[in-house]
């Protein structure tokens, strides 16, 4: 009985680890023609923005900072929406995933992004979904309210 469960619990880790490799491959693959893959978009932002919020994505912007993400990312959605839709559009955002729209892999693959949404901040990445309050610490932004 143990060695069912062990075989069955092994089984469900090499299908764990098949499909993450799959994701993987997927990912840090360029497609041979952009036309047979069908577009997929993220879900839009629909949080507003506030003053701050502004200020700081204008910063971000000024300083080069980049946003990765992926479509399907529901932490990068979310980062995102902590923005608001007026602050996001002052963002430079990079699609990694080939089936994303406008997708620029090769940029992805080049800075080293693994995990989304990933940032890069004064040539310093940094995975994971921020606060507004380490983004702005990690760019070195004092807020002039």
């Amino acid at each position: 009985m143990k060695f069912r469960h062990t075989s069955s619990l092994l089984a469900s880790m090499s299908m764990a680890i098949a499909s993450f490799t799959s994701i993987s491959a997927l990912l840090l693959t360029t497609p041979s023609t952009g036309s047979a893959i069908a577009q997929q978009a993220a879900p839009k932002v629909t949080t507003k923005s506030g003053v701050r919020e502004i200020a700081l994505a204008k910063h971000l912007r000024k300083i080069g900072a980049k946003l990765y993400t992926a479509y399907w990312c529901p932490y990068c959605h979310k980062q995102q929406q902590r923005f608001g839709v007026e602050a996001i559009r002052q963002i430079e955002v990079i699609e990694c995933d080939p089936r994303g729209v406008r997708p620029q892999v090769q940029a992805c693959r080049s800075k080293g992004i693994r995990y989304f949404p990933s940032w890069e901040i004064n040539g310093k990445i940094y995975p994971g979904n921020h606060t507004l309050e380490s983004l702005a610490n990690f760019s070195q932004y004092r807020d002039r309210q």
